[in-house]
């Protein structure tokens, strides 16, 4: 599916030029887009759309999981393993629960890291760690994922046949 909107041709070209930093705050802004319109899909009462917008999320965030470099990056990567794994079942849980406040978490979560990363790529554009031969150390130059404990509390359901 192609599509030659000038958003997203500027996207397109503005990624082009981005370092390694910049295409993760862009990936983060496209998730936070997704968990916006599935927001405004629950408001409006469509499912498809929300179930769509929501899956894109998974999806980018299933990218950004699969980049993780786990020998290079440590301590660090295995912490954003963890944290991609339990956005994962935030976004799952939001989409049985159909919530705009377990949305609104996600929008929340998101946007702190990705004002995390955001603040990082001044830094990274002169360490390089991803490019350089001798790269800094990972926790240099990546910010900290922020600490959520999967729910342990057993879960209800509005749903019945």
């Amino acid at each position: 599916m192609s599509n030659n909107s000038p958003a997203s041709t500027y996207q397109q070209l503005a990624a082009r030029g981005a370092s390694p930093v910049g295409l993760v705050v862009s990936l983060y802004d496209t998730i936070l887009r997704d968990f916006r319109r599935a927001q405004a899909a629950l408001v409006a009462g469509n499912v498809e759309q929300r179930v769509f917008e929501l899956n894109h999320a998974l999806t980018v965030i299933a990218h950004l999981q699969s980049v993780l470099n786990h020998d290079r990056g440590g301590e660090a990567a295995k912490t954003f393993d963890r944290f991609y794994e339990i956005a994962r079942a935030m976004i799952l849980d939001a989409s049985v629960r159909c919530t705009r406040e377990s949305l609104q978490k996600l929008i929340a979560t998101f946007t702190a890291v990705r004002q995390a990363w955001h603040q990082i790529e001044p830094q990274s554009a002169t360490a390089q760690p991803f490019l350089s031969s001798n790269p800094a150390p990972i926790a240099e130059v990546v910010p900290p994922a922020p600490q959520i404990e999967p729910q342990t509390t057993a879960r209800t359901s509005n749903w019945s046949a």
